[in-house]
């Protein structure tokens, strides 16, 4: 889990991952949305991908990526745990 709060913690993985969330996107559709190298970007997609955060799917010579949303389940646990509060019981009369 830990390689998933490493890669949650970059704002611009968080936008990766918002973007790749409505549709499959090729490499270069994702450099297209930032001002970044492509290096940068690649870089990005490297730790999502390492994470397990987004699959891979190669046409010819173009990665195609979207997103996985079962790692993210581990985080949205425990940050619920984190925040939730109990309501106390009321005692009955």
């Amino acid at each position: 889990m830990k390689n998933v709060w490493d890669a949650m913690a970059d704002r611009t993985r968080r936008e990766i991952l918002l973007l790749v969330k409505d549709r499959p996107y090729t490499a270069g559709e994702i450099c297209d949305q930032f001002s970044l190298s492509a290096a940068t970007v690649s870089h990005h997609l490297a730790v999502l991908k390492e994470a397990g955060l987004v699959q891979v799917t190669r046409r010819a010579q173009t990665l195609i990526y979207s997103i996985r949303t079962a790692p993210l389940s581990e985080i949205t646990e425990t940050v619920l745990a984190l925040t939730y509060e109990p309501v106390p019981l009321r005692r009955r009369r």
